[in-house]
């Protein structure tokens, strides 16, 4: 059996010693809101009644959110001058 979506959070938050409030504004640098109960539900056992799964798009966000925040925000494109013959 692979890794789930939850697995892949709580590894990273791990690895990157991220709390709570690091991860609510993480995901506010790409406009997705998430709030701290929100959070809880999703690093509960599996077995915990108010356990809720990391859906695809939460973590893409997350993850969009931890490379501006690691990064830095993409700096704007050069735009190409048109080649003359």
């Amino acid at each position: 059996m692979g890794l789930t979506n939850n697995d892949i959070f709580k590894k990273l938050r791990v690895a990157h010693k991220l709390r709570d409030d690091d991860i609510v504004k993480i995901c506010a640098l790409v406009d997705f809101k998430v709030t701290k109960s929100e959070l809880g539900a999703i690093f509960r056992a599996e077995d915990h009644p108010k356990y809720v799964e990391c859906g695809d798009q939460f973590l893409r966000n997350f993850l969009n959110g931890l490379i501006i925040h690691l990064r830095g925000p993409m700096p704007p494109k050069k735009k190409k001058k048109p080649e003359r013959e």
